[in-house]
C-alpha cells in the first residue's frame, strides 16, 4: 500500500483562536515584542487586505491602518490549542504529529477509503475546520515534504508516485530551506524545484551542503522522513472484576486497598502523586456509584489514602451487590524527589489528612490560611489562600507588634494627636490606662487604596483599665481618631 501523508497548515492560527472567543469586525492583529520593538505576529484577512504583513512594525502598521485593533500574543495558549487540534485530527487517523508552530501532519495510509476518495477526505477536513472559524490549507502526497510544499505553496492532491510533477513548479522555499539558502539559489537562477533537480548533485553538495539534497530527497521519497505522533498522556487507573458480588463495607475497602496498591506503584514509577481520585463501583443491575476524593496534597501512599475513603464508602448503596471496582487518578501532580537524612526525616502528614477530611465535606477551597505579604500597610500585610493549593512560605515580621484581630477602621470621638483619656467605642466606655506610640505608617502611593486617601496614620497601642487592648490611629491631615484592631 502506497504511503499517503496530509499536511494541514493554519496560516492564521493565533488570530483565529482569539477571534473565535472575541469576534472583532475590523482589521485585527496580534503583536509580539521583539528586540524592544512591537511587531505584528498574526493578522486576520481584513488586516492583510489593508497591506499589512507579519513582522511589520506596530507603529508602521498603525500609520497604514489607523483603525487596526491589536492584542498581545499568547504563544503558550496557541500551542495548547494546537495540541487540542491534534486530538481532533485523530478522528481521521491515529498517527498525527505537529508541524512547526502552526501545522499538523497526518499519516492517512489506510484511512482514506473510509471517505470514498481523497477529495472527499480533504473536503471533510476543510468543512469541519472552517466551520469552527479556523483558516486552513492542506496538501496530500506520498511524502511529508511534498505534502508540506503543496499546503504552503500549492494546492490540491499529488497523484501517487507523481510527487515531482506536483511540486516541480513550486518555488525553492517549498523544500523547507532557510531564507539564506533560498536567496543564494535564486541568485544562481534556480527558482523552482524542477530547476534544482537538473543540477549535478555533487555541485549542490559542494556549494550548499547536504541539507539541500536531503530536503529534496525527502520530498521526492528517496529519503525516509518519519512522523512523530503526539503521545497520549498516561492514564492512571486500576480495575478489579469480582466473580461474586460484594456489598459489605469491609469487602469494598479490601478491594479498594488492592486497587490503591496497584495505582500507587504506577504513580511512583512516574514520580507523580494523585490529587483527585475517583472510585467507581458497578452494581450487578448495571447501576454505578461514584466516590470522589480530593486530596489536600499530592499523595501516593496507600496506607494514608485508604482511611480517607472510609466516609465515602460508608454511604454507598450496594443494591444487589457490586461486581466491579475501578479506581482512577483524574488529576495528578509531579512530586519532587526529597533527600531524607537523620535531621530531616519523613513527615507523618496528619495535618494534610485532616485538611483532606474537612475539605471533602466543606470544599478544599474553604480551608484557608494566612500568608505573609511584602507590605507595611496592615490590611495588605497578608493574603488568604486555600491550604491545599499553597505552602506556608515566608516569615512574619517581628519588629512591630500587630493585633491578631483586624477590622475596618471605626471612628471614635477625640481631639488632639494624643489618645483621649476616655473613649466610647461600640456603645462601651473605656478609660485609657497606658499608651504606646506613635508609629507613623505612610500609604503606598504606587498602589491606589481608597481607605488610605486620608494620608499618613499615627498608630497607638492603647491599654484600657477595663482590660481591652486596642490599636488606634490618628489622621493628621483630617484630624480624626479610629479603632483599627484589638490585641488579645
Amino acid at each position: 500500500m502506497q504511503k499517503r501523508v496530509v499536511s494541514l497548515w493554519f496560516p492564521r492560527l493565533a488570530s483565529d483562536r482569539f477571534l473565535r472567543a472575541w469576534p472583532i469586525d475590523a482589521p485585527f492583529a496580534l503583536i509580539e515584542r521583539q528586540n524592544n520593538t512591537e511587531r505584528l505576529y498574526c493578522l486576520n484577512q481584513l488586516a492583510t487586505n489593508e497591506g499589512l504583513h507579519v513582522g511589520m512594525g506596530y507603529a508602521d502598521a498603525r500609520a497604514f491602518c489607523p483603525n487596526l485593533q491589536t492584542r498581545p500574543v499568547d504563544i503558550e495558549g496557541d500551542q495548547r490549542f494546537l495540541h487540542t487540534l491534534v486530538k481532533w485530527a485523530k478522528r481521521y487517523c491515529p498517527w498525527v504529529g505537529i508541524e512547526g508552530v502552526d501545522g499538523l501532519v497526518l499519516n492517512v495510509t489506510g484511512s482514506v477509503h473510509l471517505y470514498q476518495n481523497e477529495v472527499t477526505f480533504l473536503n471533510d477536513i476543510h468543512w469541519r475546520i472552517e466551520r469552527a472559524g479556523i483558516s486552513v490549507r492542506s496538501g496530500m502526497a506520498d511524502t511529508r515534504g511534498a505534502a508540506w510544499a503543496i499546503a504552503h505553496y500549492g494546492k490540491g492532491i499529488a497523484t501517487e508516485g507523481q510527487s515531482l510533477n506536483a511540486i516541480g513548479a513550486l518555488p525553492i522555499a517549498a523544500l523547507r530551506l532557510d531564507s539564506k539558502t533560498c536567496i543564494s539559489l535564486q541568485r544562481l537562477g534556480i527558482r523552482k524545484i524542477l530547476d534544482l533537480t537538473a543540477l549535478p548533485r555533487s555541485t549542490i553538495t559542494r556549494r550548499f551542503g547536504a541539507v539541500v539534497l536531503l530536503r529534496l530527497d525527502q520530498a521526492l521519497g528517496a529519503q525516509p522522513e518519519d512522523i512523530s505522533p503526539i503521545e497520549d498522556p498516561p492514564r492512571y487507573q486500576a480495575r478489579l472484576n469480582l466473580p461474586d458480588p460484594i456489598g459489605l463495607e469491609a469487602d469494598v475497602l479490601a478491594g479498594t486497598e488492592r486497587l490503591l496498591t496497584q495505582l500507587c506503584d504506577r504513580l511512583k514509577q512516574q514520580e507523580v502523586g494523585a490529587r483527585v481520585l475517583s472510585l467507581n463501583l458497578r452494581r450487578v443491575d448495571r447501576g454505578t456509584q461514584q466516590i470522589e476524593l480530593r486530596l489536600a496534597c499530592p499523595m501516593r501512599d496507600p496506607a494514608r489514602i485508604l482511611p480517607l475513603f472510609t466516609r465515602g464508602i460508608g454511604g454507598i448503596d450496594a443494591g444487589f451487590g457490586i461486581d466491579q471496582l475501578r479506581l482512577i487518578a483524574t488529576q495528578v501532580e509531579r512530586l519532587a524527589t526529597k533527600q531524607i537524612s537523620h535531621t530531616t526525616g519523613k513527615t507523618n502528614g496528619h495535618l494534610d489528612d485532616l485538611i483532606t477530611r474537612i475539605g471533602n465535606r466543606i470544599g478544599l477551597e474553604n480551608v484557608q490560611r494566612l500568608l505573609p505579604a511584602d507590605s507595611h500597610i496592615p490590611e495588605h500585610s497578608f493574603t488568604i489562600a486555600p491550604v491545599a493549593y499553597s505552602e506556608a512560605d515566608g516569615s512574619w515580621g517581628r519588629d512591630r507588634e500587630r493585633p491578631i484581630q483586624l477590622f475596618n477602621p471605626e471612628r471614635i470621638q477625640g481631639t488632639g494627636s494624643i489618645p483621649p483619656k476616655s473613649i466610647r467605642w461600640r456603645r462601651m466606655y473605656f478609660t485609657v490606662g497606658h499608651i504606646t506610640g506613635p508609629e507613623r505608617i505612610a500609604p503606598e502611593w504606587w498602589l491606589p487604596d481608597e481607605n488610605w486617601q486620608s494620608g499618613v496614620r499615627d498608630y497607638w497601642k492603647v491599654e484600657t483599665n477595663e482590660g481591652r487592648r486596642l490599636w488606634m490611629f490618628y489622621t493628621p491631615q483630617n484630624p480624626s481618631w479610629f479603632v483599627h484592631g484589638e490585641f488579645p
